[in-house]
Parts: C-alpha cells; structure tokens; sequence
C-alpha cells in the first residue's frame, strides 16, 4: 500500500486528485484550510507529522497542492503590498518547501534502513514560466521557486532514490479560475488557449496520480505542462 500525503484537497485540483489516487488502491491523508493554515509556520510540520502518524510512521509520496491566488495591484500602499507578497511566498512556496524537506529527511531514513526512497510531485502552474498579471508577480514568483526546488531535488537525490516532479497546470476549471475567468474578461482570456477551453480538474489529477504512482525514475526532475498549448516551451 502507497501512503500519501495530499495538501489542497479539498476542493478543484486537490479533490480531483485524492479521488483519481484512491481509486488506484493509495491511502492518501489529504488536507485542507479547515485543517490549518499554511500562513502559519507551525502547519507544515503539523501536516507532515499527524499524516506519519495515521500512516502507521511511513509516507511514500508527498504532493504539495495547496496555494493561494490572491491579487496584489501595484498601486496598493507599500505595507499591503508587501504583506500580500510575503503571505503567498510563506503559503505557496515556503510551506511547500518546509515538507519538501520533512518528506527528504523521511526519505533518506528510510533508504538508509531499507534502501526505499520516495517521490515528491509539487504543483506548480504555468506562470511559473510564462509570468501571470501585474497584480500577481508574486503568485508567478512562488510558483517558479516550486519548479527551481523540485529540479534541485531531484538532482540532488536521485542518487538516494528520492524521486521529484512538477506540474505546471495552466487555467483550470476550479474557484479560484472562475472567478479569475469572470473578472478578467472570459472570452479574451479563452481565446489565449488554442485548445479553446480551460483544462478541467480530472486532467491535471491524472498527470498527479502518474506521477505519484507510475512514472518511471528516469522521469525524475521533469515538469509536465497541461494548459492547452497556452504556453509551450
């Protein structure tokens, strides 16, 4: 049995992927707002720590889903700002990191006992290469850390088994994008994608429950885009 440690989910994306990761027989502790806050430095250890507990001391998989999408306009008032940007470094990508490292830690333990390793999938989003809008430098920002961390992880450990991936979704049909969609325009923003339609919650799950699961270990340190040929690298 695969043990899992989900953030994000709750809802969207998250939802979708504890759903696709059950059905292929993993037991995935998944969590959410109501659980804590990820602003809080404490969460991070208190998520990885209560999964290790009702995972009987052994996680197998860490996927990091969690974040927040929350405008800062340029024109606010220097203290907002800044709050604004620290708020979704501290929850997008420090609280990522922090259980990237708890989950290495575990890893590498156990390697050192029975030569297993792990695998950790981050969720990062297209803007991590292709930028987002003036109001969200700091959502682009934090997700290009993700991807930067979850290449240096696998490059790092690989060697230890430790095996690390990206997703780089790009509009996805969750809240967080309808309202985005609704408030910027829907249409213009649609017309962006030649696809033609955002990518819907199930897809993005799939390439999470591969990469958890099957993907094979020279795949290790890849970034899987999904975002309707909007972005192509």
């Amino acid at each position: 049995m695969i043990n899992i440690l989900l953030t994000g989910a709750t809802r969207g994306i998250g939802a979708a992927a504890l759903a696709a990761l059950e059905t292929a027989g993993a037991t995935v502790v998944g969590t959410g707002s109501a659980d804590g806050d990820l602003g809080d430095p404490a969460t991070p250890a208190k998520f990885w720590h209560g999964a290790l507990d009702r995972c009987g001391g052994r996680i197998d998989v860490l996927i990091n889903n969690a974040g927040i999408f929350e405008a800062a306009p340029v024109d606010l008032d220097d203290d907002a700002w800044l709050a604004a940007w620290e708020r979704t470094m501290t929850v997008n990508l420090t609280a990522s990191a922090v259980l990237c490292r708890l989950a290495v830690r575990h890893f590498l333990d156990r390697g050192a006992k029975d030569g297993v390793g792990g695998r950790i999938v981050n969720v990062a989003s297209r803007a991590a290469y292709r930028g987002d809008s003036p109001a969200h430098w700091h959502y682009a920002a934090s997700k290009a850390g993700m991807v930067g961390m979850t290449k240096s992880i696998a490059r790092g450990h690989a060697a230890q088994g430790i095996l690390a991936f990206a997703v780089c979704p790009g509009f996805t049909m969750t809240g967080m994008a309808e309202e985005y969609l609704s408030s910027r325009g829907g249409e213009t923003l649609l017309a962006d994608i030649p696809l033609g339609r955002v990518a819907d919650p199930a897809e993005v799950a799939s390439a999470i429950r591969y990469l958890a699961l099957e993907a094979p270990p020279s795949m290790t340190g890849a970034v899987i885009d999904i975002n309707g040929a909007s972005y192509v690298r």
